[in-house]
């Protein structure tokens, strides 16, 4: 069972364990385009951090499948990454990209959002399967990274 939802009630002076996995058909993915390859894995601590702030310290563990942008090959990609956001319900912060807004009054906190929004920020639109990679022949489409093609090279005498 996923306890990524928090009654604020619930939140003392200590901070509060979470913990949770969510599925790749979890409502919370769709739309991002992203090809989640299992679940992901979701812990950290909830506290307060102020008068209605609240900060979330946590840890997100996913992996994806993607595309290198230079040789069109797949490529898996895992995310194992640290995550802080803060949960405010002051109005003045509402309009600060960091900060995930709560309304006033709010009784609960869902760290879900901040997992979806994280997700789409540390994962690559444009992976390479290797740093070196040498991408495909802009004439013949030939895979450079298994060795030259037989296209004559631009601005050869031959």
């Amino acid at each position: 069972m996923a306890m990524l939802r928090l009654h604020i009630n619930q939140l003392r002076d200590d901070p509060t364990s979470t913990q949770g996995t969510l599925q790749p058909e979890d409502p919370a993915f769709e739309g991002l385009g992203l090809r989640l390859l299992g679940p992901v894995q979701v812990d950290g601590v909830l506290q307060r951090a102020g008068d209605g702030d609240f900060l979330w310290r946590g840890h997100v563990r996913a992996r994806f499948e993607g595309e290198c942008r230079r040789c069109v090959t797949d490529v898996t990609l895992d995310l194992d990454d640290d995550v802080d956001a803060l949960f405010s319900a002051d109005p003045d912060l509402v309009e600060d990209p960091s900060v995930y807004p709560l309304e006033a009054g709010a009784d609960v906190i869902d760290v879900t959002p901040a997992v979806r929004e994280e997700l789409v920020l540390r994962v690559s639109a444009f992976p390479l399967c290797r740093p070196d990679c040498k991408g495909l022949c802009a004439k013949c489409g030939a895979d450079l990274n298994a060795g030259p093609c037989s296209c004559v090279a631009v601005g050869s005498t031959n």
